[in-house]
């Protein structure tokens, strides 16, 4: 098969499974509410009590998995076919990093209530991925050097978040530990709009780098021969890459891992030479939205960060992943 087909169908179990989790997962809390009801209840049924536990208490947090699992796989496939390299996440554009020192701050610092933190995670993510971005800079962006770059700045932002915690209260402090393991807990209506039009603009726009991804797999020369402009189709795809993983961010914190493993996984599964886009973000949404469900249901009468359950799947990928890429250069 085909490797456009296989994405195809992949990308179309993923997203059957990724529903079917999804209702199942609205269904699951103190108050129980079958699949079958659920369903009927997102058609318009339902009694007005299990409308509100469906459309205003749970409904919200479910988009918001999925759209956040979604929006970081997108963005993991574009870092890495950018930087030819498979351990090339958001985290190494700074955007994890820079979103974590805002949140940080604002918690630990005061100065704005919890509505505050996702605009402090957006600015501080879009403003450390544009210091990576302009310290990368040399007549042009290289991604090898971008990577470089970006885990230099990651170190630093990361040492200022570890000064914050250690000089916050406790409670501060524990606010703050929450958001840096990623979770969609608490998540309303006002979070997942924004969350939504940003995905709904940069999907399109991520798609329509696609032949620009296939022309920068080749050396720059090649590049420019099949007519593509490569510092402006480069800055196109790193925006993008950019723009995904900072809605993602500020709106649930940072998910590890699945910007890393997703398109990893999709790239196996559908076969190619590059991580596929659309059915990367499916699978991220499947993989985010399954994390939150056992997160939620895996310890009776406790929840765990969604980050958390996202690490332990993602842990042990990257350790074969290096122990195979070790193995490959001594051979």
């Amino acid at each position: 098969m085909r490797p456009y087909a296989r994405a195809a169908a992949v990308g179309v179990a993923g997203l059957a499974a990724a529903a079917a989790v999804a209702v199942v997962a609205v269904g699951r809390g103190s108050y129980a509410i079958p699949p079958g009801t659920v369903v009927d209840v997102l058609l318009g049924g339902g009694t007005p009590g299990q409308r509100l536990v469906v459309l205003d208490l749970r409904l919200p947090r479910i988009l918001a998995a999925l759209l956040v699992g979604a929006a970081l796989a997108l963005s993991g496939a574009l870092t890495q076919t950018f930087a030819r390299n498979p351990l090339a996440t958001p985290d190494v554009l700074g955007v994890t990093g820079g979103a974590s020192l805002g949140a940080v701050a604002l918690i630990v610092l005061g100065g704005g209530g919890a509505a505050g933190v996702p605009l402090a995670a957006l600015a501080g993510g879009l403003l450390a991925a544009a210091l990576v971005y302009l310290l990368a800079w040399r007549r042009g962006i290289d991604g090898y050097r971008l990577v470089l770059v970006g885990l230099g700045v990651g170190e630093i932002v990361q040492s200022g978040v570890s000064w914050l915690l250690v000089r916050a209260e406790i409670v501060d402090a524990h606010r703050a530990t929450v958001w840096l393991n990623g979770s969609v807990a608490g998540v309303e209506w006002d979070r997942v709009r924004p969350l939504a039009v940003a995905l709904a603009v940069l999907l399109p726009a991520a798609l329509a780098t696609g032949f620009t991804l296939k022309a920068i797999q080749f050396d720059d020369d090649v590049a420019r021969a099949l007519g593509v402009r490569l510092q402006l189709a480069r800055l196109a795809v790193v925006l993008t890459a950019i723009a995904l993983a900072a809605a993602a961010v500020s709106a649930a914190g940072p998910i590890e891992f699945v910007a890393f493993v997703v398109p990893q996984v999709a790239l196996r599964l559908c076969g190619g030479s590059r991580p596929p886009l659309l059915t990367s973000a499916v699978l991220g949404a499947l993989l985010v939205v399954a994390a939150d469900l056992l997160a939620r249901t895996v310890l009776p009468g406790r929840e765990l960060p969604v980050g958390l359950v996202t690490a332990i799947v993602g842990a042990p990928y990257l350790l074969w992943l290096l122990v195979r890429t070790n193995r490959r250069n001594s051979a």
